[in-house]
């Protein structure tokens, strides 16, 4: 699960290989109401935590860039309430590439402060928050 199904261990970009596993859980996800996929994004998210958690001492290091589980974790906040179009999810997926690589205020500070699974999960939801406040901007903005 750490390395969503495998992609985590692609010999370049990972996080991106993990990312991409997202898209078809998120389509499950966005195929329920409301609610439930409110509740199925942040059960996911806790799950990440602790696999993530589990996965660190496992692999003796942390956040090591065979876990990706974070990223897809981190994508379905980018894509939460969402219309499952493809302009969406490509411009969500770049989106939250983008806050993932870059890490802006205060993600970083999660990844570096937080401790075990927590540290790895929470800077990929906070650029999942960053991603999906700027998605919903562009689709109310511009009709993506």
């Amino acid at each position: 699960m750490a390395t969503g199904l495998g992609s985590g261990l692609a010999p370049f970009m990972p996080g991106t290989f993990g990312t991409v596993v997202g898209i078809p859980l998120y389509l499950v996800f966005s195929s329920l109401s409301r609610p439930l996929w409110l509740l199925s994004v942040l059960a996911f998210s806790f799950l990440a935590w602790y696999v993530a958690d589990e996965a660190e001492k496992l692999y003796g290091r942390k956040d090591a860039q065979c876990i990706v589980i974070d990223e897809i974790a981190g994508l379905q906040w980018t894509l939460f309430l969402v219309a499952p179009t493809w302009p969406h999810i490509v411009a969500g997926f770049v989106l939250f590439r983008l806050f993932d690589i870059t890490k802006p205020f205060p993600a970083r500070l999660f990844q570096d402060r937080l401790p075990g699974g927590c540290g790895v999960v929470a800077d990929d939801l906070a650029a999942g928050v960053y991603g999906n406040i700027v998605l919903q901007l562009l689709i109310y903005f511009f009709r993506l």
